[in-house]
């Protein structure tokens, strides 16, 4: 089962023609080096490309790891450094990731962190060989250009797949990857505001926008503690929330309660208002696996019900 982080970023257009050709130019500057592309998130490493130079270093597409296991891991994103290191055998402090480095067969290792224009880190590009190698400044330079280029197409994607006012994933990213979702069960939440029209009938469409980007932001503080959730904005104050692999009864009960708190408190300025959220839920599993435009009615349908209950509250349809 390929992990959701490997499935979300090869689903971007053109993805597998162009890490590619990134390699390949790669290659003419280091031509005895394997070179790769990684992706990370706070749990995962997923190698998504690999051009194999060096036939002594065993990696292979798709190789996932814990992050905590990760060489790559080990790169100060902040300060968007190449980390070199030209020989691993003898090297200090790499006794977290020793176990990584004698699985691949490496000797040295370079890694150019690869991030986004906010900052975030995507992943990095990769050189490794099975002998000790000296990193040239010039090579560094040229590797850390590509990988910029790389940037580039990624923050297209963003562009194309992620909500403008929030950042979060827009209706777009949720139809096509969700149909593709390696994940056999779970649930899906409609999430939406309740006395929404209020803020912005008072305060006006500005403070309404604070207010959805807080809600975004609480929502993905929410995804953020589940190993595979993820939020998506539908549209005004309408929003989802795909949570694979929970659709136990108990993790249901519990996760629509702490939802529900969190959406019950906020900071930014409404006065007087009280602001809640409703929540419909339906579940997907091996029995019942339809597509997501179908779950996202059936959502809708339990959404109302629980509006019918009196707001801030969740109904489940099974």
């Amino acid at each position: 089962m390929k992990s959701l982080l490997t499935k979300e970023v090869i689903s971007y257009q053109n993805f597998d023609m162009l890490a590619s050709d990134i390699l390949s130019l790669a290659s003419e500057i280091l031509p005895n080096q394997t070179l790769y592309i990684n992706s990370l998130n706070d749990f995962t490493q997923v190698t998504l490309k690999v051009q194999k130079n060096d036939l002594n270093i065993h990696l292979e597409e798709g190789t996932t790891i814990p992050v905590e296991d990760a060489i790559c891991n080990l790169i100060d994103y902040r300060s968007d450094a190449p980390l070199i290191i030209e020989n691993l055998q003898s090297t200090s402090g790499l006794e977290k990731v020793k176990q990584t480095i004698n699985d691949i067969n490496a000797v040295s290792y370079l890694g150019i962190p690869i991030t986004m224009k906010n900052g975030t880190r995507f992943g990095t590009l990769c050189a490794a060989s099975s002998e000790a190698y000296h990193y040239d400044n010039k090579s560094v330079i040229l590797l850390q250009k590509l990988a910029k280029m790389f940037s580039y197409y990624l923050e297209l994607e963003n562009l194309a797949y992620r909500d403008s006012l929030t950042g979060i994933y827009n209706r777009q990213h949720l139809y096509r990857f969700f149909d593709e979702s390696p994940y056999e069960h779970g649930v899906v939440l409609m999430v939406d505001l309740d006395n929404f029209k209020s803020i912005n009938d008072t305060f006006g469409h500005d403070v309404g926008n604070q207010i959805l980007q807080e809600f975004a932001s609480k929502l993905e503080s929410f995804t953020n503690q589940t190993k595979y959730g993820y939020p998506v904005r539908l549209g005004g104050d309408e929003f989802v929330v795909v949570l694979p692999m929970c659709d136990q009864t108990d993790q249901i009960e519990h996760n629509m309660s702490r939802l529900l708190n969190l959406l019950s408190h906020w900071t930014t300025p409404i006065g007087e208002i009280k602001l809640t959220a409703s929540i419909g839920v339906v579940i997907f599993n091996d029995d019942y696996h339809p597509t997501i435009r179908t779950l996202l009615k059936k959502a809708d349908d339990a959404l109302y019900e629980a509006k019918k209950l009196g707001k801030n509250a969740y109904h489940l349809i099974k």
